[in-house]
């Protein structure tokens, strides 16, 4: 008797423990690490982090990839630094230690062409990056976990639901993966008919300058909030570009359709698109010197206000909506409220010239202009006014935006290749 209790009983527990098992795979699902996961921060392009930022820094380490470079530098959860640098030889996608003095964890060489769109960490420092053709994942040591060909070069990525990756090329081929298996989840979208699947370089050339050859020049913005997936698409022929929403469901065949289009932006969208925190409206920069805010239903336009300078970067929005416009050559430091009737310009500092989208994290990080050379400056979201100032010396180019980690490491580079390293002070 005592013996069928004690079978019994091991019999309910072991039910039991396997049916706990069955409700705790989901931690192994990969999502957006917690550092600066990809360029722009988040998947909404937000370039606001949730780390509260150091306002004293110090330089602490100066590296080069010896190449060039066109996207931020990604921070992932732990302490790993990825640069997608353009280089004539050797190495070009690189994976360093920020607290170590950028020592080289592992590099490896991609197939060139892919500089604008930066690599992808999730939470376990996994890599995710493209290149012409194709999108590799790679896990902390630089051995391939997974590569798969798609048609053209794949814009910096996201994560939608935990372990579902977000792949738009551009040449406008939407996808989603399985972070983990590299599989593909439902079937692809097309945005450009007509293109040549054997040609992936073709218009690369013109995504730096968001010129007519390359549809899909910029990043895609997606919020989870909403489901809501807005990029910028110029087709074939087209006189403008325009921008194109889209939606994902997880539970519907298909996965992502077209909701749809918007010409409202003056003269075209210019910079990637970046979402509220509630994902109700997105925020571009137009080619008419303006900031634009549109509805996410239906593309409609909230609001413009005239910058009176051309935004070359993307704004940044904070989760309390503060938004701070896009940089460039003769840019100011601008600050704007949306109060949901209309624009409201809260500060502007017209002795900043702001060469980057700040970068957000209880107080703004930005490169500016800093006599015949670059500097790292650090102000306050509440008036503007700079904090600390830290030039970078020996800074050519242009700046390609600024980092900020989970242990408020900051981490900015420059077009030539030139990457600074901060810690706080």
């Amino acid at each position: 008797m005592l013996r069928r209790i004690i079978v019994a009983t091991a019999t309910v527990l072991l039910t039991g423990a396997m049916a706990g098992c069955g409700t705790t795979d989901s931690w192994v699902d990969a999502r957006a690490g917690s550092g600066w996961p990809a360029q722009y921060g988040d998947a909404a392009n937000s370039s606001s982090s949730p780390v509260r930022g150091a306002d004293t820094l110090r330089l602490d380490w100066v590296r080069s990839v010896k190449g060039d470079l066109a996207a931020q530098a990604a921070l992932g959860s732990g302490d790993y630094l990825a640069v997608n640098g353009q280089t004539a030889a050797g190495c070009s996608l690189m994976v360093w230690e920020t607290a170590n003095r950028a020592r080289q964890r592992w590099c490896t060489r991609l197939y060139p062409g892919g500089g604008l769109s930066s690599p992808l960490f999730d939470g376990f420092d996994n890599l995710y990056v493209g290149q012409p053709g194709a999108v590799l994942s790679f896990p902390p040591t630089q051995w391939v976990r997974w590569r798969q060909p798609v048609i053209g070069m794949p814009t910096t990525m996201r994560f939608l639901d935990p372990g579902k990756l977000l792949v738009i090329t551009h040449l406008g081929q939407v996808l989603v993966f399985d972070a983990h298996r590299g599989t593909v989840s439902g079937s692809a979208l097309d945005l450009v008919a007509g293109v040549d699947p054997r040609d992936s370089e073709r218009g690369l050339a013109d995504c730096r300058l968001g010129g007519p050859q390359c549809p899909v020049a910029t990043a895609p913005a997606y919020s989870d909030a909403s489901g809501a997936i807005v990029l910028t698409l110029w087709q074939p022929g087209a006189p403008a570009p325009i921008l194109v929403g889209l939606r994902y469901r997880p539970d519907q065949t298909p996965q992502i359709t077209r909701e749809w289009t918007s010409d409202a932006v003056g003269r075209g969208p210019l910079s990637s698109p970046v979402l509220s925190p509630d994902g109700n409206t997105v925020y571009v920069d137009g080619r008419d010197q303006r900031l634009w805010a549109l509805n996410v239903s239906d593309g409609s336009v909230k609001w413009s206000q005239p910058l009176n300078y051309q935004a070359q970067t993307p704004p940044a929005v904070t989760p309390e909506g503060l938004i701070v416009a896009g940089g460039g050559p003769g840019a100011k430091l601008t600050a704007i409220r949306d109060t949901g009737g209309g624009p409201e310009r809260i500060w502007r500092r017209d002795d900043v010239t702001p060469l980057t989208t700040a970068s957000l994290a209880g107080v703004g990080y930005t490169v500016t202009e800093d006599g015949d050379g670059m500097a790292l400056t650090v102000f306050d979201l509440g008036d503007g006014h700079t904090v600390h100032s830290y030039r970078l010396p020996g800074a050519t180019g242009w700046p390609v935006g600024v980092s900020v980690g989970h242990d408020r490491r900051v981490v900015t580079a420059t077009s030539d290749g030139r990457v600074f390293g901060f810690a706080p002070a």
